[in-house]
Protein backbone atom coordinates (compact mmCIF):
# COMPACT_ATOMS: atom_id res chain seq x y z
CA UNK A 1 0.00 0.00 0.00
CA UNK A 2 2.99 2.24 0.95
CA UNK A 3 4.34 1.71 -2.51
CA UNK A 4 0.95 2.22 -4.34
CA UNK A 5 0.94 5.93 -2.66
CA UNK A 6 5.11 6.56 -3.58
CA UNK A 7 3.74 5.90 -6.87
CA UNK A 8 0.67 7.83 -6.76
CA UNK A 9 2.55 11.21 -5.06
CA UNK A 10 5.43 10.79 -7.96
CA UNK A 11 3.08 10.81 -10.51
CA UNK A 12 1.07 14.17 -9.39
CA UNK A 13 4.97 15.70 -8.80
CA UNK A 14 5.69 14.80 -12.66
CA UNK A 15 2.32 15.65 -13.69
CA UNK A 16 2.64 19.26 -12.04
CA UNK A 17 6.21 19.68 -13.29
CA UNK A 18 4.99 19.38 -16.62
CA UNK A 19 1.94 21.70 -16.21
CA UNK A 20 4.13 24.91 -17.46
CA UNK A 21 2.29 28.04 -17.30
CA UNK A 22 3.93 31.04 -19.16
CA UNK A 23 2.98 34.95 -18.58
CA UNK A 24 3.43 38.78 -19.37
CA UNK A 25 2.53 41.75 -17.72
CA UNK A 26 4.26 43.51 -20.32
CA UNK A 27 2.35 42.48 -23.66
CA UNK A 28 2.10 45.16 -26.75
CA UNK A 29 -1.23 45.85 -28.13
CA UNK A 30 -1.67 48.44 -30.99
CA UNK A 31 -4.58 48.77 -32.89
CA UNK A 32 -4.65 50.80 -36.20
CA UNK A 33 -7.70 52.44 -37.90
CA UNK A 34 -6.86 53.35 -41.09
CA UNK A 35 -9.77 55.56 -42.82
CA UNK A 36 -10.05 57.58 -46.21
CA UNK A 37 -9.54 61.13 -44.21
CA UNK A 38 -7.07 59.87 -41.11
CA UNK A 39 -4.83 57.01 -39.81
CA UNK A 40 -5.33 56.49 -35.63
CA UNK A 41 -3.10 54.26 -34.01
CA UNK A 42 -2.78 53.63 -30.22
CA UNK A 43 -0.61 51.11 -28.32
CA UNK A 44 -0.91 49.59 -25.15
CA UNK A 45 2.43 48.15 -23.62
CA UNK A 46 0.39 46.86 -20.36
CA UNK A 47 -1.44 43.79 -21.33
CA UNK A 48 -1.76 40.53 -18.95
CA UNK A 49 -1.63 37.14 -20.68
CA UNK A 50 -0.90 33.83 -19.38
CA UNK A 51 -0.59 30.88 -21.35
CA UNK A 52 -0.56 27.15 -20.21
CA UNK A 53 1.62 25.01 -21.73
CA UNK A 54 -0.68 21.29 -21.28
CA UNK A 55 -3.95 22.40 -22.16
CA UNK A 56 -3.21 25.32 -24.83
CA UNK A 57 -5.38 27.32 -22.53
CA UNK A 58 -4.66 31.58 -23.30
CA UNK A 59 -6.06 34.31 -21.63
CA UNK A 60 -5.35 38.20 -22.05
CA UNK A 61 -6.48 41.36 -20.45
CA UNK A 62 -5.86 45.08 -20.66
CA UNK A 63 -7.13 48.05 -19.47
CA UNK A 64 -8.66 49.89 -22.38
CA UNK A 65 -7.52 53.58 -20.37
CA UNK A 66 -3.58 52.36 -20.79
CA UNK A 67 -3.85 52.93 -24.72
CA UNK A 68 -1.47 56.26 -25.50
CA UNK A 69 -2.63 57.95 -28.66
CA UNK A 70 -0.13 60.35 -30.51
CA UNK A 71 -2.90 63.22 -29.84
CA UNK A 72 -4.42 63.63 -25.90
CA UNK A 73 -7.42 64.88 -27.57
CA UNK A 74 -8.01 61.45 -29.51
CA UNK A 75 -7.25 59.33 -26.78
CA UNK A 76 -10.18 61.26 -24.67
CA UNK A 77 -12.63 60.71 -27.43
CA UNK A 78 -11.72 57.33 -27.48
CA UNK A 79 -12.04 56.47 -24.02
CA UNK A 80 -14.96 58.73 -23.24
CA UNK A 81 -16.87 59.09 -26.44
CA UNK A 82 -16.39 55.38 -28.09
CA UNK A 83 -15.29 52.73 -25.88
CA UNK A 84 -17.06 54.37 -22.63
CA UNK A 85 -13.83 52.95 -20.62
CA UNK A 86 -15.00 53.89 -17.37
CA UNK A 87 -17.94 51.62 -17.86
CA UNK A 88 -16.55 48.95 -19.78
CA UNK A 89 -12.62 49.21 -18.59
CA UNK A 90 -11.01 46.18 -19.72
CA UNK A 91 -10.57 44.09 -22.99
CA UNK A 92 -10.42 40.57 -22.48
CA UNK A 93 -9.50 37.51 -24.31
CA UNK A 94 -10.19 33.82 -23.29
CA UNK A 95 -9.20 31.11 -25.59
CA UNK A 96 -7.21 27.72 -27.12
CA UNK A 97 -4.29 27.45 -29.12
CA UNK A 98 -5.85 24.67 -30.79
CA UNK A 99 -2.86 23.03 -32.44
CA UNK A 100 -0.74 23.13 -29.05
CA UNK A 101 0.13 19.45 -29.60
CA UNK A 102 2.19 20.81 -33.01
CA UNK A 103 4.34 23.61 -31.01
CA UNK A 104 7.15 22.64 -29.12
CA UNK A 105 8.02 25.46 -26.48
CA UNK A 106 11.16 24.00 -25.06
CA UNK A 107 12.86 23.49 -28.40
CA UNK A 108 14.11 27.05 -30.13
CA UNK A 109 12.06 27.02 -33.46
CA UNK A 110 9.33 29.39 -35.07
CA UNK A 111 5.85 27.77 -34.77
CA UNK A 112 2.66 28.65 -36.40
CA UNK A 113 -0.47 29.08 -33.83
CA UNK A 114 -4.58 28.42 -34.59
CA UNK A 115 -5.90 30.44 -31.62
CA UNK A 116 -10.36 30.05 -31.01
CA UNK A 117 -11.58 31.74 -28.26
CA UNK A 118 -13.72 34.84 -27.05
CA UNK A 119 -13.05 38.61 -27.19
CA UNK A 120 -14.64 40.59 -25.21
CA UNK A 121 -14.79 44.53 -26.03
CA UNK A 122 -17.22 47.48 -24.93
CA UNK A 123 -19.29 44.54 -22.71
CA UNK A 124 -20.07 42.42 -25.60
CA UNK A 125 -18.30 38.90 -26.12
CA UNK A 126 -17.40 37.49 -30.01
CA UNK A 127 -15.86 34.56 -31.02
CA UNK A 128 -12.73 34.80 -32.71
CA UNK A 129 -9.92 33.08 -34.63
CA UNK A 130 -7.34 33.84 -36.18
CA UNK A 131 -3.54 32.99 -36.63
CA UNK A 132 -0.43 33.88 -34.63
CA UNK A 133 3.42 33.27 -34.38
CA UNK A 134 5.45 31.25 -31.20
CA UNK A 135 8.84 31.81 -31.49
CA UNK A 136 11.34 29.99 -29.29
CA UNK A 137 14.43 31.29 -28.94
CA UNK A 138 17.27 30.72 -25.94
CA UNK A 139 14.65 29.58 -23.85
CA UNK A 140 12.35 32.84 -24.64
CA UNK A 141 9.38 32.48 -25.37
CA UNK A 142 7.33 35.47 -27.71
CA UNK A 143 3.84 35.05 -29.53
CA UNK A 144 2.96 37.40 -32.09
CA UNK A 145 -0.58 38.11 -33.76
CA UNK A 146 -2.72 40.38 -35.84
CA UNK A 147 -6.49 39.99 -36.77
CA UNK A 148 -9.32 42.34 -37.59
CA UNK A 149 -12.02 43.48 -35.78
CA UNK A 150 -15.15 45.15 -36.78
CA UNK A 151 -15.88 47.76 -34.68
CA UNK A 152 -19.73 47.37 -34.73
CA UNK A 153 -19.77 44.19 -33.55
CA UNK A 154 -18.94 45.42 -30.14
CA UNK A 155 -21.06 47.91 -30.27
CA UNK A 156 -19.09 50.93 -30.44
CA UNK A 157 -21.22 53.69 -31.94
CA UNK A 158 -19.51 56.47 -34.00
CA UNK A 159 -21.41 59.84 -34.67
CA UNK A 160 -21.79 60.48 -37.93
CA UNK A 161 -19.91 63.47 -37.69
CA UNK A 162 -16.63 61.76 -37.60
CA UNK A 163 -17.66 58.63 -39.30
CA UNK A 164 -15.59 59.06 -42.03
CA UNK A 165 -12.41 59.32 -39.84
CA UNK A 166 -12.85 55.96 -38.13
CA UNK A 167 -12.61 52.64 -40.43
CA UNK A 168 -15.44 50.18 -39.55
CA UNK A 169 -12.72 47.64 -39.39
CA UNK A 170 -9.94 47.50 -37.01
CA UNK A 171 -6.29 46.00 -37.28
CA UNK A 172 -5.72 44.49 -33.94
CA UNK A 173 -1.53 43.86 -33.38
CA UNK A 174 -0.82 41.05 -30.44
CA UNK A 175 3.56 40.76 -29.22
CA UNK A 176 3.96 39.34 -26.00
CA UNK A 177 6.90 38.01 -24.51
CA UNK A 178 6.42 35.19 -21.97
CA UNK A 179 8.33 34.05 -18.77
CA UNK A 180 7.80 31.04 -17.14
CA UNK A 181 4.92 31.08 -14.04
CA UNK A 182 6.91 29.94 -11.00
CA UNK A 183 4.64 29.05 -8.36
Amino acid sequence: MKKILIAIALIGVSMSIHAQKYFTKEGKIAFSSDAPLEKIEAHNNKATSVIDVESGRMEFALLIKAFQFEKALMQEHFNENYMESSKFPKAIFKGQVVNMDEINLSKDGTYPAKVKGELTIHGVTNEVETEGVFEVKDGNISAQSAFEVAVADYDIEIPAVVRDNIAKIVLIDVNVNYQKLDR
